[in-house]
């Protein structure tokens, strides 16, 4: 079976409290109870301190490995592959990024570079059919505009 990630963190401040990998192999899922009972983190708080999603196995995978740190932000719709386990609200995660160009610097938290490429491959699939509609346009314009002239130097 494959576990995807699990995400609890402080309600108030939003630092992140445990961060359980993904997992392969011979293990199941914990249930909210016994994550509480387990993680020593967990053990200290009062469930109404804590909020906590769930990933589904593979959910960001890339970004995690490439970024440099994540952080949970609200998100006014659910999002495909990630369950709320502990909270009433839908949940995201923004990712920072190294700059290639500029390592030291710190970069502003983002969206997933897998969703931003993703929403880019999208863009351009649908440019490509509009150009390629502006092309066949402009060559029967072309053509009209040849005939016309084809008549009147008759």
């Amino acid at each position: 079976m494959n576990l995807g990630r699990k995400i609890y963190w402080d309600s108030i401040t939003g630092g992140i409290i445990i961060d359980r990998m993904e997992m392969e192999g011979s293990v199941r899922e914990s249930t909210v109870e016994e994550d509480f009972q387990t993680y020593i983190k967990l053990v200290e708080r009062t469930p109404e301190t804590v909020l906590g999603i769930l990933l589904d196995h593979g959910k960001y995978s890339q970004d995690f490995d490439e970024s440099v740190s994540f952080k949970i932000v609200e998100s006014a719709e659910p999002v495909e592959g990630i369950t709320t386990m502990i909270g009433e609200k839908y949940y995201d995660l923004e990712f920072e990024y190294r700059d290639p160009n500029d390592p030291e610097t710190p970069q502003e938290p983002r969206k997933p570079l897998s969703v931003e490429v993703e929403a880019l491959k999208q863009e351009n699939t649908l440019l490509k059919a509009q150009n390629s509609a502006l092309t066949e346009r402009t060559e029967f314009i072309e053509d009209v505009i040849a005939e016309m002239a084809t008549q009147v130097y008759q």
